[in-house]
């Protein structure tokens, strides 16, 4: 049974009637849920198990936004008019200023930890319901996107899409982060886990400062939400990610004048085209191993035979198991030219997001909400990294693509569809809700 809130009080309504009432005309300025619902302590097996019926707050979210839309996109045009580039630290940090306040305003408590290299990271914490363990929602508000970008690819809203540089990766997510709170709060939706937000400054670039941090909150979480982009133009959410890493293979050889002294020469590059057919062969696709020489240097002049030649690749895996395996390949690489040495550096950085029992019940709960939006959410895996690996290589059940829905990422069309923005909002506060 749910109850409604009204002008003159609450109604009890069975679901028939709640179905009715959630497609009606008639005004619905309260919350809505099941009572009693939020009161009880989860673990985190339990919190993974679905209830028969999920809360009906991501209707009354949906309404919400639409009723505030308004606000919304003029919270989004900040954003994305507020550049951020990764190698900006004053420009990244000023989004973290729009940021923290905005949380602050919404009751979290802010802590910021303070960067050298990069923007400071941001992480807010909000109260829930006591003796709990808080769910983590984690993004970036950093982009790829160079300081004067916007003089070319200007922030505009046209025929139901929003554009601008990092709209959809991911300043949409985070205004979806802000939303949802504010919807469950001006709700009086108060019975959900406490919830920690953290947002970094340097996910486009390795995470390397941040990866501790992550870790760290992640490890006292129940469940961590990634609202990266969705998948594909139908939102798939993201239940498996590859792991990602690189490895730079450099060549030593011997200089000579290629006319001259053409035979006391050793060519690095030669030798790195021998070991680049090599490397071409560690590829496993059955597996989802993949290998890309993506950036070749050598030589100073066609008339010297090459000293040093080098490149640069980037490494793919499914498992965690496969990482160990690929990375001992490419230490084993002999040189053809006894002449010649091989110097091997890097490997995987970024453990893969496996899809876990924990990941798979997240997507199935949040399918349930989106079935009370009228949505049939599906998933997928996805080559690309997040911050998400590190959270679910601990253990932690961990959902990733939870953010807008779009396409464009890192190109000139980057766009997000702003209905979908909207029920993306019911979706995220009812997964605060369930948990």
């Amino acid at each position: 049974m749910l109850r409604a809130g009204c002008a003159n009080g609450f109604h009890i309504l069975d679901m028939q009637s709640w179905n009715r009432y959630a497609h009606s005309s008639t005004p619905k300025p309260f919350l809505i849920y099941p009572r009693g619902k939020y009161d009880r302590p989860r673990s985190r097996l339990k919190l993974l198990v679905m209830s028969a019926t999920p809360s009906p707050i991501a209707p009354q979210v949906l309404e919400y936004c639409r009723h505030n839309e308004s606000l919304i996109l003029d919270f989004l045009k900040r954003l994305v008019e507020t550049e951020s580039p990764s190698d900006n630290k004053s420009a990244v940090d000023a989004v973290g200023a729009i940021l923290a306040q905005e949380f602050e305003d919404l009751g979290g408590e802010i802590k910021i930890h303070p960067q050298k290299d990069y923007g400071d990271h941001l992480q807010a914490d909000f109260h829930g319901a006591h003796g709990q363990k808080p769910i983590m929602l984690l993004g970036h508000f950093d982009t790829v996107w160079s300081m004067g970008t916007l003089k070319t690819m200007p922030y505009r809203v046209d025929s139901g899409r929003v554009y601008g540089p990092g709209v959809y990766d991911m300043k949409a997510g985070i205004t979806m982060m802000v939303f949802a709170l504010r919807a469950l709060k001006e709700l009086g939706a108060t019975g959900h886990r406490p919830i920690t937000i953290f947002l970094d400054t340097d996910e486009e670039v390795g995470s390397e400062s941040s990866r501790a941090i992550t870790e760290s909150i992640a490890r006292e979480c129940e469940a961590v939400l990634v609202l990266e982009p969705s998948q594909g133009p139908q939102g798939f959410l993201k239940t498996s990610r590859k792991g990602v890493g690189d490895c730079t293979v450099r060549v030593v050889g011997r200089a000579s004048h290629s006319g001259v002294d053409f035979d006391k020469g050793r060519s690095a590059i030669v030798e790195l085209a021998h070991q680049i057919l090599a490397i071409e062969k560690f590829v496993d696709l059955p597996r989802g191993i993949t290998v890309n020489p993506g950036v070749i240097q050598g030589g100073t002049r066609s008339n010297v035979v090459a000293a040093e030649a080098s490149v640069e690749v980037d490494l793919r895996v499914v498992r965690m198991g496969d990482a160990a395996e690929l990375t001992g390949k490419f230490r084993e690489l002999k040189a053809v030219n006894p002449e010649c040495s091989i110097t091997v550096t890097g490997g995987i950085n970024r453990p893969p997001m496996e899809r876990t029992e924990g990941t798979v019940k997240l997507f199935q709960l949040a399918r349930e909400i989106g079935k009370t939006l009228g949505l049939d959410l599906g998933e997928s895996a996805t080559g690309g990294g997040s911050d998400g690996n590190f959270t679910s290589a601990l253990g932690i059940p961990t959902l990733d693509g939870l953010g807008a829905v779009g396409k464009g990422a890192h190109s000139a069309n980057e766009s997000i569809v702003l209905r979908d923005m909207h029920h993306r909002c019911g979706i995220l506060a009812g997964l605060l809700l369930e948990l």
